[in-house]
C-alpha cells in the first residue's frame, strides 16, 4: 500500500495495522488521500458480503440501499488522517444503519475497525471507544428489542452465539487499536532515541575535538610567545641565541599545524582512519625539549608505563597542557614530573614552585575543564590546585588497564 512505507509489500507491522502510514508520512504527505488502501477495503467489504449473504437466507437480501450503506461506510476512509473523529463516528452509524434494516452479517464492521484505529492513533481514544460503544449498544437495541418492528419480517430475537460474534468483533477492534497506539509509540520513542543519541554524539564528539585543538595550540603557543619574546629580546646583542629562538618556533609551529591538519582531517572523513598515530607519552623526551626551548627545566621521576591508546593519549595531553600552565602562569621555571603505577591505576603529578604569576595560576578555566573533562572520560580524576608549601600541583589519576575498545 502506498501509505505503507513507500508504496512497498508491507512484511508485517512495522509501523502499524495494514492502511495505516507512518508518522512522518502524513507530515510529508498531509494532502494525498489513501486511495489504495480505501479502494482495497472497499472491494473487500463488497465482494466478501456477497458471499457471506448466501449462508443467511433469513436475512435482506442485497439491493441497491445496502450496497449504497456499505459503500458510506468504507467511503470516509478516504479521510481517516485528516478528520479522524467524524470518520470513526461515520462508518459506525453507516455500521448501525446497515444492520437494523436486517442486511446479511460480513465484513461490514472492518471499515469501522480501520477508523476507529484511525482515531485512537491520532490521540482520540475517548471519540473512538465511544464511537464503537454506540455500534454494539445500537445492535443490542435491535437485536434484543427493536427487532419487531425492523425487517426481515418475523425475524426473531438475536441468540447468545450471535451476539457473542458481534461482541468478538468489537473486542477485536479495541484490541487492534489499542496494538497499533502502542507500536506507534514505541517507534516514536526509539525515534526521539536514536535522535537523542546523535546529538550526544555530536556533541561528545565536538569537545573531543575542541579539547584536541585547544591542547595542541595551547602549548605550541605558548612555546612559541616564549621563543618569540626572546627573539626579539637578543636580536641586537646576541643574535646567535635570538637564531636559536625562531629555530625553536619553526619547530614548534610545525608541530601544532601538522596536530590541527591530523584533528582536521578526521572532521573532513569521518571514520577514517588517522594519517599519523595519536602523541602519547613516548613523546615525553620532545615534550621535556620543548618546555627547555621555553625557558623550562623538566625534571621526571619514574618510567611512563605502556598504555591502551585512548589512556596513554589522555596523560600526554594532560602532561603536555599542566606544563603550559606552568610556563604561562608560573614564576617558577623548574618542573617536577613523577609517574606511579600500581592496581591498575596511573598516578601523574607535575608540581612547580611558583609563584604564580597572574591571577589565574595554575591555568585558565578551559586547560583544567579540559584535563578534567579527559580524565572523566576515563573513569580517572583530577586534582590541581595550590600546595601548601607555595607552588601549584596537578594530579591525575588514570585507570591503565582499560581495554582498547573503551
Amino acid at each position: 500500500m502506498e501509505e505503507q512505507h513507500g508504496g512497498g509489500p508491507a512484511h508485517g507491522w512495522r509501523y502499524g495495522p495494514p492502511g495505516w502510514r507512518r508518522p512522518d508520512d502524513t507530515e510529508a504527505h498531509p494532502a494525498r488521500p489513501p486511495w489504495r488502501s480505501t479502494l482495497l477495503i472497499t472491494a473487500f467489504v463488497l465482494v466478501g458480503t456477497t458471499f457471506a449473504a448466501h449462508g443467511q437466507p433469513d436475512r435482506v437480501p442485497l439491493d441497491g440501499y445496502a450496497r449504497v450503506l456499505l459503500l458510506a461506510a468504507s467511503a470516509p476512509l478516504l479521510w481517516r488522517h485528516r478528520h479522524p473523529v467524524a470518520v470513526a463516528y461515520g462508518t459506525a452509524a453507516a455500521a448501525l444503519a446497515y444492520l437494523a434494516l436486517g442486511y446479511p452479517y460480513g465484513p461490514v464492521f472492518l471499515p469501522v475497525a480501520v477508523g476507529c484505529l484511525g482515531a485512537v492513533v491520532a490521540g482520540h481514544r475517548r471519540a473512538a471507544w465511544t464511537a464503537v460503544g454506540l455500534l454494539w449498544a445500537g445492535h443490542l437495541l435491535v437485536a434484543l428489542w427493536l427487532y419487531r418492528w425492523l425487517p426481515p419480517a418475523g425475524d426473531r430475537r438475536a441468540g447468545l452465539g450471535q451476539e457473542a460474534v458481534v461482541a468478538t468483533w468489537v473486542l477485536a477492534v479495541a484490541a487492534l487499536a489499542e496494538l497499533a497506539r502502542l507500536r506507534r509509540e514505541q517507534w516514536a520513542r526509539e525515534r526521539a532515541d536514536r535522535a537523542e543519541a546523535a546529538r550526544r554524539r555530536a556533541d561528545e564528539e565536538r569537545l573531543r575535538i575542541a579539547r584536541e585543538l585547544h591542547d595542541v595550540l595551547a602549548h605550541s603557543i605558548s612555546v612559541i610567545n616564549v621563543q618569540a619574546s626572546m627573539g626579539l629580546a637578543l636580536l641586537d646583542s646576541d643574535p646567535e641565541q635570538a637564531r636559536a629562538a625562531l629555530t625553536t618556533i619553526k619547530s614548534a609551529s610545525k608541530e601544532a599545524l601538522g596536530e590541527v591538519r591530523q584533528v582536521l582531517g578526521a572532521l573532513r572523513a569521518p571514520g577514517a582512519a588517522p594519517r599519523a598515530p595519536a602523541p602519547g607519552l613516548a613523546r615525553l623526551p620532545e615534550l621535556v625539549q620543548q618546555a627547555a626551548a621555553a625557558g623550562l627545566t623538566v625534571e621526571t621521576e619514574g618510567e611512563p608505563p605502556r598504555l591502551p591508546p585512548g589512556a596513554d593519549l589522555a596523560a600526554f595531553r594532560i602532561l603536555q597542557e599542566a606544563l603550559t600552565n606552568v610556563v604561562r602562569h608560573s614564576g617558577s621555571r623548574h618542573a617536577r614530573v613523577r609517574f606511579g603505577y600500581g592496581d591498575g591505576v596511573l598516578r601523574l603529578r607535575i608540581d612547580d614552585d611558583g609563584p604564580a604569576t597572574g591571577a589565574d595560576a595554575g591555568g585558565s578555566g578551559n586547560g583544567l575543564a579540559g584535563m578534567r573533562e579527559r580524565a572523566a572520560a576515563l573513569g580517572g580524576t583530577i586534582e590541581a590546585g595550590p600546595r601548601p608549601d607555595g607552588g601549584f600541583r596537578v594530579l591525575a589519576v588514570l585507570p591503565s588497564d582499560l581495554r582498547e575498545d573503551q
